[in-house]
């Protein structure tokens, strides 16, 4: 993965404008990841409702041969932004932080079930 920069807008804190895939590469696509975990349960709290949420796209990248070198792109949906230092606190175990993914985030009014607080999508590309 290249990440591009350029002169505007100003420099992000943890993301990239921008990433290049290589021609010819396996795109695989996450579903929107939620802190549920395999028997049902739900933490509580932003770290460790985000923490699950970066374990359960852990294995949907593995799944597809995957890992987090090769994701380009995240997409966050957070019910409130008022948490995203330690979203983005969680985030930084698993990515490059030398090399960050290009990301997208929106605050929600809710997800599809009150006791959850954010949900993640994944874009990854791996060379054929």
């Amino acid at each position: 993965m290249a990440t591009l920069d350029f002169p505007s807008p100003p420099t992000p804190n943890g993301f990239s404008h921008a990433v290049v895939v290589a021609p010819g590469s396996r795109l695989i696509v996450t579903s929107g990841q939620v802190p549920i975990a395999a028997d049902g349960s739900v933490p509580s709290g932003w770290a460790d409702q985000t923490r699950l949420v970066f374990e359960n796209l852990t294995e949907a990248l593995k799944s597809a041969g995957a890992g987090w070198s090769d994701v380009v792109k995240l997409t966050f949906f957070v019910t409130d932004v008022d948490h995203l230092v330690t979203v983005r606190a969680v985030r930084d175990e698993f990515v490059d932080v030398a090399r960050p993914p290009a990301s997208s985030l929106v605050q929600v009014a809710g997800l599809f079930r009150p006791d959850l607080l954010i949900e993640v999508e994944a874009l990854a590309a791996v060379a054929s």
